[in-house]
């Protein structure tokens, strides 16, 4: 597997009577320098969100709290991930159209990107994101 398929990763993690940490550091522990974080939300349990893909931007997803699915479609397959740790997360590359469901109550995606905000990145038709990827 290159580092540009979707895959799993594994973080660092210190385990304490006090409370465990993790750590996320770009170029390191995942592979692309990180541009930008944001989180989602208070999405109602049993919500999803919307799917998209990004021409350029690399992404890494984290269950920060509660589990949610990521579902990832590479124009030929689907695949579809459960989240549900802090100390794993998803490497997202670009050109993988991906879409968050079954999120439990309360819980916190956590989502790390190689770029900076660019609407013009963002592929929102699935159909287009097909002819896009098939050439």
């Amino acid at each position: 597997m290159t580092s540009y398929e979707p895959h799993l990763i594994n973080l660092p993690r210190i385990c304490d009577p006090r409370g465990n940490l993790s750590v996320i550091e770009g170029n390191e522990h995942i592979p692309f320098d990180i541009k930008r974080a944001y989180w989602i939300y208070d999405v109602p349990g049993g919500m999803y969100r919307n799917g998209h893909a990004f021409k350029h931007q690399d992404e890494f997803i984290v269950a920060l709290s509660g589990s949610f699915d990521v579902v990832l479609n590479d124009g030929k397959q689907e695949t579809r991930y459960h989240m549900a740790r802090s100390y794993y997360g998803l490497y997202v590359p670009h050109m993988t159209w991906r879409m968050i469901d079954n999120f439990s109550t309360n819980s916190v995606v956590y989502v790390l990107s190689s770029e900076k905000y660019d609407a013009d990145d963002y592929i929102e038709d699935f159909k287009e994101f097909i002819q896009l990827k098939n050439g």
